[in-house]
């Protein structure tokens, strides 16, 4: 399911919200939980699950190509644990 998908599916479920009031939503809860990310914090959604930020150092990598040395610099990268409601649901 992509954004526009989930947004059409809320403002079915919900006829009583206008639309761009449904995107307004979802746009608000999606930058909100980057925004606590990109300042190094942890946002949870019980029942779904928590998102964190996670350190990869740097390394030496190698390019596979041609098989060179390559230095790969640290980054952050996004994280994502499912919750204990969304594990039994996958798992029935």
């Amino acid at each position: 399911m992509i954004k526009s998908e989930l947004i059409q599916k809320l403002a079915e479920e919900n006829p009583h919200l206008f639309q761009r009031d449904v995107e307004n939503i979802v746009n608000t809860i999606i930058d909100e939980i980057g925004d606590v990310l990109a300042d190094g914090g942890r946002a949870e959604l019980r029942g779904f699950g928590a998102f964190s930020v996670k350190n990869r150092p740097a390394r030496v990598g190698r390019n596979p190509r041609t098989g060179e040395k390559v230095e790969v610099e640290e980054k952050y990268v996004p994280q994502f644990k499912a919750g204990k409601e969304i594990r039994e649901r996958l798992n029935k």
